[in-house]
């Protein structure tokens, strides 16, 4: 029986606090609400103004990606132009794979259907990249 009075109590805590949250939401909106309908033209212009120049930075910030290679799924040919295209590019994923492993091959298609723009989808073949070996760069594999 306690337990019934615990619970009951707890759900009466709990649909007070939502019922407060909800009003707090509904006087939020009915300001905003308030707000926008005591707008005038000018300050509705400005508005549309602000909008107008984002979508143009958006467009711009895409046409830029596009220049830089985003896109598109591609090779790189050589380790000079591997690390300058990682320096151009905030997000990069890079596939490195050897012709001679057909694990490599498996990685293809995933990587070629992704037309994000923002992150830079190349591939490299292991051997371009010289540098440190690992175990895992044994000739065998």
């Amino acid at each position: 029986m306690e337990a019934d009075a615990s619970v009951d109590m707890f759900s009466k805590v709990l649909e007070n606090q939502l019922l407060q949250s909800a009003k707090l939401v509904e006087e939020h909106l009915d300001s905003e609400i308030q707000k926008l309908d005591q707008m005038d033209k000018d300050e509705l212009e400005h508005l549309k103004e602000k909008r107008l120049e984002a979508l143009r930075k958006a467009q711009q910030q895409k046409q830029e990606w596009l220049s830089k290679g985003h896109g598109e799924y591609r090779e790189i040919p050589s380790e000079r132009e591997f690390f300058q295209e990682v320096k151009e590019s905030k997000k990069v994923v890079c596939h490195f794979y050897r012709d001679s492993t057909f694990s490599g091959n498996l990685m293809e298609p995933p990587f070629q259907s992704q037309k994000k723009f923002g992150t830079n989808f190349t591939k490299v073949e292991k051997k371009t990249i010289q540098g440190k070996k690992y175990d895992s760069d044994s000739d065998d594999d």
